[in-house]
């Protein structure tokens, strides 16, 4: 999945770039470079969807529930990917200036957008004398497990990196043929 991601993204990267570098052509006019809002907003909208940061964590999740004095514990070991990136249904802004040839994008910050589970690896097990595992018990430790990955994504700041890895990509991708290109965060509200 990595590399086809990489792939869509170089892909688009070189559309963009050639997009950028046409030339009119239109009564003798060679050379001469032409980026609008439309195409900056349609490649922003297309990539953006697709920038983003992938991590592997590993955390140990702890269950444990009592009924009457008879208590049920679990000691899981959960391993999972998060996924932050820019979710762009908060809209994107870009003003292009061609006299200064500045692109100016404006995004929402990045989310988490996914916690996929790889693997649940249960350690210890203990049952309550009348209360015994269910499948429902399995769910709130999956859910547990989600949660705590989540949490601990939040902690190492994975967003702050998603969006470091989604500015450097785009102004890389538009800072091209004389243009600069600069990307702002909307502030967290």
């Amino acid at each position: 999945m990595t590399l086809l991601l990489i792939c869509v993204i170089l892909g688009l990267a070189i559309a963009v770039r050639q997009r950028i570098s046409q030339t009119t052509g239109f009564l003798g006019q060679f050379n001469k470079t032409t980026v609008t809002q439309s195409l900056v907003v349609e490649k922003v909208e297309a990539v953006a969807k697709l920038v983003s940061s992938e991590s592997t964590m590993r955390d140990v999740v702890i269950f444990e529930d009592s009924w009457f004095g008879s208590t049920k514990r679990s000691l899981v070991v959960v391993t999972g990917k998060i996924l932050a990136g820019i979710n762009l249904e908060g809209g994107a802004d870009v003003k292009v200036d061609d006299k200064a040839r500045r692109i100016t994008i404006t995004l929402p910050q990045a989310t988490i957008l996914a916690v996929e589970i790889t693997e649940l690896k249960t350690y210890d097990e203990q049952r309550g004398l009348w209360n015994s595992f269910a499948p429902a018990d399995r769910d709130k430790i999956f859910s547990l497990a989600r949660e705590k990955l989540e949490n601990s994504s939040r902690d190492l700041k994975i967003t702050e990196h998603a969006n470091e890895s989604a500015k450097r990509f785009l102004e890389t991708m538009f800072n091209t043929d004389g243009y600069t290109a600069e990307v702002v965060l909307r502030p967290s509200p």
